[in-house]
């Protein structure tokens, strides 16, 4: 359930306050782009990637994003602010208002910008994964956008959980692994950590670019490879990744035999935590600083 107020256009209103419209062409057809981003002690974890995603996501979508990173920081802050969302889950979301012969007359806005943030979710401590054979078009142009359009993936996870799962495993075309519905996955085996590349279809998500580019830990090699089902079963384990999961792991797959070793995805976590903990601390110098000086 989101908290109480939301952020629409720079302003903070009650998330019971209509402030939409039908003529709104990216509302109605799915048409902008949207991130979500984790909130720890007040800061926005990893907001500059973010930005960066949604930034090209939206310029490949032709949706206008006009805001440089400081700015939409800022905004979004307030309403953290304005929720008392210290530690929680924050949702922006762009959407495109003209286009189309169905474009009202309501707003003369390109875009609107709506936030809202949530408590976190309790993810367990594993997950059970569904298999979904040709999910994801890896050939597309679209393919790892992370776009308004999200329904199937809300239908998956659904059909996941009524059939007794946690998640659901998304095949591309060529039979590969792609990802979750809103996570990638990372497969171990020995001191190699395996995760699908962006080709196989997948959202380049913010913990999996943290974890190839970023986070690194002696003994510990990740990289970038297409994966099988068979390979997740010759795995010494498997997790996935997302901004609300951290690194969570795979308990079981439907019908595959797999190994569960924790080892490796608990090394990482460590190296996470730590990393996420320093880029928490250096946002707060900053903000410390910016308030001197003002």
């Amino acid at each position: 359930m989101i908290h109480p107020l939301l952020l629409h256009n720079g302003h903070i209103r009650p998330s019971t306050e209509l402030c939409v419209s039908p003529g709104q062409v990216g509302l109605m057809n799915g048409w902008g782009v949207f991130s979500t981003i984790k909130i720890v002690d007040g800061v926005l974890f990893a907001f500059d990637h973010h930005w960066a995603r949604m930034h090209r996501d939206a310029g490949l979508l032709r949706v206008p994003f006009p805001w440089k990173p400081v700015e939409l920081e800022e905004m979004l802050l307030t309403l953290v602010e304005a929720n008392r969302a210290l530690n929680a889950t924050l949702r922006v979301s762009v959407v495109r208002n003209q286009g189309t012969m169905w474009a009202g007359p309501a707003t003369k806005l390109d875009v609107d910008l709506i936030a809202f943030t949530a408590d976190r979710n309790a993810w367990g401590g594993d997950a059970r994964l569904m298999i979904v054979p040709n999910a994801r078009f890896a050939a597309g142009p679209f393919a790892g956008t992370k776009i308004l359009s999200w329904a199937m993936n809300l239908v998956w996870y659904e059909d996941a959980h009524r059939a007794g799962f946690d998640e659901a495993l998304l095949l591309n075309e060529r039979s590969e692994i792609s990802e979750c519905t809103s996570a990638n996955v990372f497969a171990v085996k020995g001191g190699t950590v395996t995760t699908p590349p962006l080709s196989s279809g997948c959202l380049p998500g913010v913990t999996r670019e943290l974890l190839v580019e970023e986070i690194r830990v002696p003994g510990i090699k990740l990289e970038e490879r297409a994966l099988t089902l068979a390979d997740l079963e010759t795995a010494d384990g498997i997790f996935i990744t997302s901004s609300t999961r951290d690194l969570l792991g795979v308990h079981s797959i439907e019908g595959l035999s797999i190994r569960t070793e924790e080892r490796v995805r608990t090394a990482l976590q460590e190296a996470f935590t730590a990393y996420e903990r320093a880029y928490v601390e250096r946002a707060g110098r900053r903000a410390n600083c910016a308030g001197t000086v003002s």
